[in-house]
């Protein structure tokens, strides 16, 4: 509706979603995730305000990457290297920001000087190293162990070394390797997408200017955005001259949020089709030993050992919004109330339930879909997203950043990206749960935008001499 009224070009587009960046860098200022004691009243003017502002600058974001998509379809479509000049300019903003919409940057801190005192963080959680970085992590993390595996913490570690545990410090360098991360995957994605036969224009547009990637990699600084950098660049080494490159990478990203594993499969794919099942065989030998060899080493680097492979098992957020855990809170909740006995067992009933779903899915699309595996592999991450037990905006990533590269319809890209504006207003910027007063005052924020908005489009409109007197 916007791009009808407005002259939309790829210019305005950059100065809209800059305004909103720098908005809502502002506002998280006073409403973000900030050190414990910086944090305000949520009640208080300036919490409130900032509380707003955020809002007010996501729904802006969101109209720029909308305005922007119409350019990208249109009859001249902006080149990769423009797109990436754009990403840069939105992002400028969030770099020096205080963390927005999650707390887990100072659970990696706290990790990362954990490993570097040398305390198993896959046997205690924060709370055992204290101290001002340990007070900064979530309550409800705090005693709970690590999921991440060995490359991450090692990276953690050195920027704990390198920054002696300063907080300011260490947000910084964990935004800094955050943005390499998107980076890798900025790098990737028009290789991949020309691959698939898809536009390299649009495959940047969905899976590296989407807002879920600003707001959550970039302005939240998830080590997700590491994971999917390395899983990118390691597909599109295995797709070309460097397979056992390929394998490595793919190995380290898995070693930093294990759902990367999966890429093994596409790598698999990738080296053995059209070789029939000899070539196949012989891919999956050379990917399995490569990524042994790798896990190896890259532990034995770490130093953590491998209480990763055990920790996979690290209990979620007893209000954590997926799928399963819904509906075995639910469930739960019916059979406490009819007295039964068999209360305490909904919830891993129902984990368990979507762990079979999991893999009937995946069953269903490698088979279906082998011949395109780099839509397979996003597909799966997807379906791993979606049907485990924990889920957050920014895990919907996994799964878009290759539908992005290799969607092959844009059916397909639309109802991806209205699922991703959606996931954009999906979490606080305290990342703290929300109260029905927060809700209120970021839905006025956003309605504040889509004022302002709508008012720029009234203004844009092109006036008709005479227009008012003929009617």
């Amino acid at each position: 509706m916007l791009a009808k009224a407005f002259p939309v070009d790829l210019r305005r587009c950059q100065a809209l979603g800059l305004a909103g960046t720098a908005v809502l860098a502002l506002g998280g200022g006073t409403a973000g995730a900030l050190p414990a004691r910086d944090l305000l009243a949520p009640g208080s003017g300036r919490a409130v305000l900032g509380l707003v502002g955020v809002y007010f600058g996501v729904v802006l974001l969101i109209a720029a990457w909308a305005l922007l998509g119409t350019v990208v379809r249109g009859p001249k479509p902006p080149t990769p290297r423009s797109l990436l000049l754009v990403l840069a300019t939105w992002a400028a903003p969030l770099l020096l920001a205080p963390p927005l919409f999650s707390r887990d940057v100072y659970s990696y801190l706290a990790q990362g000087a954990m490993v570097d005192a040398h305390i198993d963080v896959y046997a205690y959680g924060p709370a055992r190293l204290g101290g001002p970085l340990a007070d900064e992590v979530a309550p409800v993390w705090r005693t709970t162990t690590t999921p991440y595996g060995p490359v991450f913490l090692a990276v953690a570690r050195g920027l704990s070394s390198l920054t002696r545990g300063e907080i300011p410090a260490g947000l910084l360098g964990m935004r800094v390797v955050a943005l390499l991360g998107v980076a890798l995957m900025a790098a990737a994605l028009p290789r991949l997408a020309r691959h698939s036969g898809a536009d390299p224009a649009a495959a940047l547009w969905l899976g590296a200017l989407n807002p879920l990637v600003l707001l959550h990699l970039v302005a939240g600084a998830h080590n997700d955005a590491i994971m999917l950098g390395l899983l990118g660049v390691g597909l599109v080494a295995a797709r070309g001259r460097w397979p056992v490159a390929g394998v490595v990478l793919v190995t380290l990203a898995a070693l930093v949020k294990a759902p990367a594993v999966l890429g093994l499969v596409a790598v698999i794919a990738l080296r053995g089709r059209g070789r029939g099942h000899r070539g196949t065989a012989r891919a999956t030998a050379t990917t399995v030993a490569v990524a042994a060899a790798t896990t190896v080493a890259a532990t034995a680097v770490a130093g953590t050992g491998y209480g990763w492979i055990a920790a996979l098992k690290t209990p979620v957020s007893p209000h954590n919004w997926s799928p399963t855990s819904v509906l075995g809170r639910a469930t739960g909740a019916v059979l406490q109330k009819l007295g039964s006995g068999l209360a305490p067992l909904a919830m891993p009933v129902w984990h368990a339930a979507g762990l079979v779903a999991t893999v009937g899915l995946l069953l269903f699309i490698w088979l279906r879909l082998r011949p395109h595996p780099v839509y397979a592999l996003g597909l799966s991450l997807a379906v791993v997203a979606l049907f485990g037990p924990a889920i957050r905006p920014w895990y919907a990533l996994w799964g878009l950043f290759l539908i992005a590269a290799a969607a092959p319809t844009g059916s397909v890209r639309g109802r991806v990206a209205a699922a991703s504006a959606v996931l954009a207003l999906a979490v606080l910027p305290s990342g703290s749960p929300a109260d029905a007063g927060q809700v209120v005052l970021a839905v006025s924020g956003g309605l504040l935008a889509l004022v302002v908005l709508l008012q720029a489009r009234q203004a844009a409109q092109p006036q008709v001499p005479g227009l008012e007197r003929t009617a």
